[in-house]
């Protein structure tokens, strides 16, 4: 009987002995767990605990109910396996944890390693309040940008011109004076935007001041000078018109009673637009190519934003006068016969003051503003010598 007594007994105590085998594996790993997390060198990232922690145990040293078992070399063992498994995941976790190792290539170039989510590439000529909510500020948010390079002697040309110009167009003036609290005495010139530099031109300010990123809350940038007669002009029926026709790069028909450099620029009575013309004879190699269509002047050009992200990239840093330019306006759409044109229902008369005539420098007793023409056509060499002085001629007769 003693020995059928010992029997059961030792039946007993072998399950109560499995029970507290595995409630000491659990709290060891528990506690494994929270002294590991303590320590001040490793941090959640790099400690992974696995979720495979009980499987990855050899279950070798539970295989044998009568074998002996201690709870430190069981210990040793699941450590073991946490070590093994968190050091094939090393570089990862270091590359989740370093902010410093983002890298998005197809970010902006510089901005690779800001997160997308934060990145703001363009921007544009709003003004902002200095109270209240930001996405209040604007009670209007205008589609489309016109810029004036302006002295002040021609400030009531300006002010007719840009009563032209409806609440849809911000108003951006170019000083080429150093001149500007002079214009506050016309209350739209409180809401433009004045920019001055002194003896600049207009292709200077715009390679500077309307990078593609900037204007590009602009559907349309006008880019024109201070000698524009706008009777007969409307912008928003222009705009119409340019979409109407699909032009990119366009301008208003000039008046053909003032003299002509180019006939394609010269308005033709009842139509809306036109995109060819016949020149003089051996000026045009090809009908779709400049002068003879593909072509603008650099007076009153406007863009769409597709169009000048192209050509201010084509502008150089050093290119004043702009003479020439205009002759290869073309490259940058395509096919440009196609989407360069004229618009002839609402024109404009060129009144060819000479712009930044009276910045020049006077050689020889010569006026300033003759110094300035003979750089646009000679120095800049975009058109032949003979041409110039027939201009030349013109202009002093």
């Amino acid at each position: 009987m003693s020995k059928l007594g010992n029997l059961r007994s030792g039946v007993v105590r072998k399950p109560n002995e499995t029970m507290r085998l595995l409630v000491t594996i659990f709290v060891g790993v528990v506690f494994g767990f929270f002294i590991g997390v303590s320590f001040p060198t490793l941090t959640l990232t790099r400690f992974n605990l696995p979720s495979s922690l009980i499987p990855s145990i050899d279950l070798s040293y539970i295989e044998d109910r009568n074998s002996a078992f201690s709870t430190q070399s069981l210990w040793q063992h699941a450590w073991s396996s946490v070590i093994r498994q968190n050091r094939s995941q090393t570089a990862e976790s270091r590359n989740l944890t370093d902010t410093t190792k983002i890298w998005v290539p197809t970010n902006p170039r510089g901005a690779e390693r800001l997160p997308p989510s934060i990145i703001a590439s363009e921007s544009d000529f709003y003004l902002r309040r200095l109270w209240g909510k930001p996405s209040e500020d604007l009670t209007i948010k205008p589609k489309y940008l016109v810029t004036f390079t302006v002295g002040l002697n021609q400030k009531e040309n300006i002010d007719a011109a840009v009563k032209k110009f409806s609440d849809n167009f911000t108003i951006l003036l170019f000083h080429y004076d150093g001149l500007t609290t002079e214009w506050d005495e016309f209350e739209w010139s409180k809401r433009a935007i004045h920019v001055s530099a002194r003896k600049q031109t207009k292709w200077w300010y715009a390679k500077r001041f309307l990078h593609p990123d900037i204007v590009a809350s602009y559907d349309y940038i006008f880019i024109w000078d201070e000698d524009l007669g706008v009777e007969h002009f409307d912008a928003e029926e222009y705009i119409k018109l340019v979409r109407k026709h699909g032009l990119e790069i366009s301008q208003p028909g000039v008046d053909p009673d003032r003299a002509l450099t180019w006939q394609m620029t010269k308005r033709r009575d009842g139509r809306e637009v036109h995109k060819e013309t016949k020149e003089k004879p051996g000026w045009c190699a090809n009908p779709h190519l400049p002068p003879c269509a593909a072509f603008v002047e650099i007076m009153a050009p406007v863009f769409s934003r597709e169009a000048w992200r192209c050509v201010w990239h084509m502008l150089q840093n050093d290119l004043v006068h702009g003479w020439g330019l205009d002759f290869a306006l073309r490259r940058c759409v395509e096919p440009a016969h196609e989407k360069i044109g004229v618009v002839d229902s609402q024109w404009i008369v060129h009144q060819s003051v000479p712009s930044l005539g009276t910045q020049g420098q006077s050689v020889d007793g010569k006026a300033p503003w003759l110094g300035v023409l003979y750089t646009k056509l000679v120095v800049f060499k975009y058109v032949p010598r003979l041409q110039f002085c027939l201009i030349l001629n013109s202009l002093l007769d």
